[in-house]
């Protein structure tokens, strides 16, 4: 209840605001005289959005109100606010962004990124988004992984790739143990985005190529997309097992990115991924 009623007081402060940087000009209205308030009035708000005046100035005093999807989507084009400060309108109004608001493109990685990654050498390193697609990563991954670059867009998705790749099986130790955290990370991802188009689609087609993944899918298990830490064991066809532990790190941008890294936890992986780097093999994973 607390936090609701904090959540209304914010969002009653981002809308005045927001109205108070805009000029009546901008948006077509008449003005007479001087102004007592600056930027719009909030009678002339709830006219553009086509809401009533007293249900709109309870909104802005904080008061416990339902507001449609609809209603944030008219005041989000009439203070035109730009794409984040429209999804956090939508946070604040309705504590949950809609669909429509997040873009199906992948998110390219911020400026700077792909030279932290090639910054790590021969330790393997990806950046992945908010829907499991491998946006950049650097030569040690490659040599670890295969070359991301001979993969197609849909198979550089790490969860597609886990459960149709025959290669992607082989490389993981325990793939049954990696298939089910993949399964439970993507329910908790998937809890968030549940009727986003892209989403759908990949949960349709994993279902329908993946008897594992139907099996695992149904089970409804859910585990944070984002665990910190983890100990893997990969077979690699050129040098046999290597042991990482692998870290997150979260990019802050919207929607997040985040930033895996593979250190070597055995001073014998460390060597292999030089011999891996001297050779200058790099396998496929590609079908």
């Amino acid at each position: 209840m607390r936090d609701n009623t904090k959540r209304r007081a914010e969002l009653g402060d981002f809308l005045r605001t927001r109205r108070a940087r805009l000029q009546p000009e901008q948006l077509g209205l008449s003005t007479f005289g001087r102004r007592r308030t600056p930027g719009l009035r909030r009678d002339e708000v709830a006219q553009l959005a086509g809401v009533g005046v007293s249900w709109y100035t309870w909104l802005e005093q904080g008061r416990d109100i339902t507001v449609s999807e609809q209603v944030v989507e008219r005041l989000a084009e009439t203070l035109q606010l730009e794409s984040e400060e429209r999804r956090h309108l939508f946070v604040l109004a309705r504590g949950m962004v809609p669909v429509a608001v997040e873009r199906a493109e992948i998110v390219p990685p911020p400026p700077g990124t792909q030279a932290v990654l090639d910054a790590l050498g021969i330790t393997p390193a990806i950046l992945v988004d908010h829907r499991f697609n491998l946006v950049a990563w650097n030569e040690g991954a490659c040599r670890v992984f295969g070359d991301f670059s001979l993969l197609g867009e849909r198979e550089r998705n790490r969860i597609w790739n886990m459960f149709t790749n025959p290669a992607a099986r082989q490389l993981f130790v325990d793939w049954e143990e990696a298939a089910q955290h993949a399964v439970m990370h993507l329910r908790s991802a998937y809890d968030q985005y549940i009727g986003d188009a892209w989403f759908e689609q990949l949960l349709a087609d994993l279902q329908r190529e993946s008897p594992e993944f139907r099996t695992l899918w149904s089970k409804h298990n859910v585990q944070a997309s984002c665990d910190l830490y983890h100990e893997k064991i990969l077979n690699h066809p050129q040098v046999g097992h290597l042991h990482f532990s692998s870290s997150v790190f979260i990019v802050p941008i919207t929607p997040p990115l985040h930033m895996v890294t593979y250190t070597p936890s055995s001073p014998e992986t460390a060597n292999k991924l030089a011999i891996i780097g001297e050779t200058g093999h790099i396998h496929t994973l590609a079908r």
